[in-house]
């Protein structure tokens, strides 16, 4: 079977000289060489969509490829097309760059200037692997293989507001409308996802965060499948060692599991941690749970300056999920909107823990009944959020909650109480 390359050089007279070349390997196929960053992603996005099959077993990436760093594409290519061997070009041969390329995800290293048995030699082995994940994939019949998944971060407002919850149930309902979803618990102190579904667990994140090179093999080794069908990634049982997962960690674990489903829901809990700072900047969509109180609505829209003095999210790029919701509440969503500065979610969660106490302290939260209205409301919310196959994706609204009083944040002008509360929160 020939090999397809696919190579991506932006300078005219290396075009010519890696064509060439390529032309003359044993078995290679190449094909129409791409002249930047943006359009190598779109030719392998398309490819992709089509089948795992279409893609090119190599991806030549020269060093003066652009706009975005060679470097930088090697990882993107890496992690959003897991089968895909690439190869960097280079005429920086030092340690230190062969090091960062093995970083960012590239499968091998070529000097310039180009000679035959070396070029030969490196596209003849990342062929191989190529084909070798690709054979793995393919007996993976309900694994994800395509352009790359949906991620979802859940982060709390402070402690207590249903973080956790949250995101167990999105992913809950993305996995039983037919996708394939996993749960990562980033909340690396104190998670408690493996509490909440009453599992007992050998493996976490932290096992995955000195491995540079996470491969199909490794990931299933250290998720979890539950009963529901649902794959969970866990917090460590022992908080210190979360401080093991490091930012570029982080970016890899995630950019894996994104490869490998089509949903991933991550409970990034109350603290912010360089990881979570991390996962929360590289999600799709980021929210932000908190509860109609002058303490968590505080405690939101402190994390919202935070994550915008960071550089990590923009306060218009973040969701906020009003937790504990009730019509006669004084603190109504549209007002956390506008103190907040945020996106603000259609669907709010109603204030009925009666409901959701028991199955919290049986550890059974994935057998919550049907009829919780808790439930009902979260799943929902995915829904709203695209997670459910046949959704919509993600729509923010300006107006007042569903289930409010006509309105909007009208009620909470009845008493001089809420017009302080007022104050306190805009302050």
């Amino acid at each position: 079977m020939p090999t397809r390359i696919l190579p991506a050089v932006g300078d005219v007279d290396a075009v010519r000289s890696l064509t060439t070349l390529l032309s003359q390997l044993p078995d290679a196929e190449p094909v129409a060489p791409v002249t930047d960053s943006t359009q190598l992603i779109d030719t392998l996005a398309r490819l992709a969509a089509e089948s795992i099959d279409e893609l090119p077993e190599v991806v030549v990436v020269h060093e003066r490829i652009g706009p975005v760093p060679a470097l930088e594409l090697v990882r993107e290519v890496s992690l959003r097309f897991p089968a895909v061997g690439v190869i960097l070009v280079t005429s920086d041969v030092s340690p230190g760059l062969f090091q960062a390329a093995m970083d960012y995800g590239a499968r091998g290293l070529i000097a310039l200037p180009l000679g035959y048995e070396e070029l030969a030699s490196r596209v003849h082995a990342v062929a191989q692997w190529s084909v070798g994940v690709r054979r793995h994939l393919g007996a993976a019949g309900d694994v994800f293989t395509g352009v790359g998944g949906t991620v979802v971060t859940v982060s709390g407002a402070k402690g207590g507001v249903g973080t956790t919850t949250t995101a167990i149930q999105l992913a809950l309902a993305a996995q039983a409308s037919g996708r394939a979803a996993v749960l990562l618990d980033m909340d690396l102190q104190t998670g408690d996802v493996a509490s909440y579904l009453d599992v007992q667990f050998r493996r976490s994140v932290v096992d995955l965060a000195t491995i540079t090179d996470i491969t199909p093999r490794v990931l299933a080794d250290a998720v979890f499948r539950h009963d529901t069908g649902l794959t969970l990634l866990l917090a460590p049982a022992d908080g210190e060692r979360g401080e093991e997962v490091t930012d570029r960690a982080a970016r890899q674990i995630v950019g894996a599991l994104r490869s490998r489903y089509e949903i991933v829901v991550v409970d990034c809990g109350a603290q912010l941690s360089g990881a979570g700072a991390t996962v929360v900047e590289m999600a799709d969509t980021a929210l932000l749970v908190t509860t109609p109180d002058v303490v968590s609505v505080r405690g939101a829209k402190r994390a919202v300056r935070m994550w915008d003095r960071l550089q990590v999210r923009k306060a218009e790029e973040t969701t906020v999920v009003v937790n504990r919701h009730t019509r006669g509440t004084e603190i109504q969503p549209p007002l956390i909107q506008k103190i907040t500065g945020t996106g603000l979610a259609a669907t709010v969660i109603p204030a009925n823990f009666k409901e959701l106490q028991s199955a919290v302290d049986a550890g059974r939260v994935h057998e919550l009944d049907n009829r919780s209205t808790v439930k009902q409301a979260l799943w929902t919310l995915a829904g709203e959020l695209g997670l459910v196959k046949g959704s919509q994706g993600p729509q923010h609204r300006n107006g007042r909650s569903r289930g409010g009083s006509k309105g909007g944040s009208r009620g909470g002008d009845r008493s001089a109480l809420t017009l302080r509360r007022r104050k306190e929160l805009e302050r």
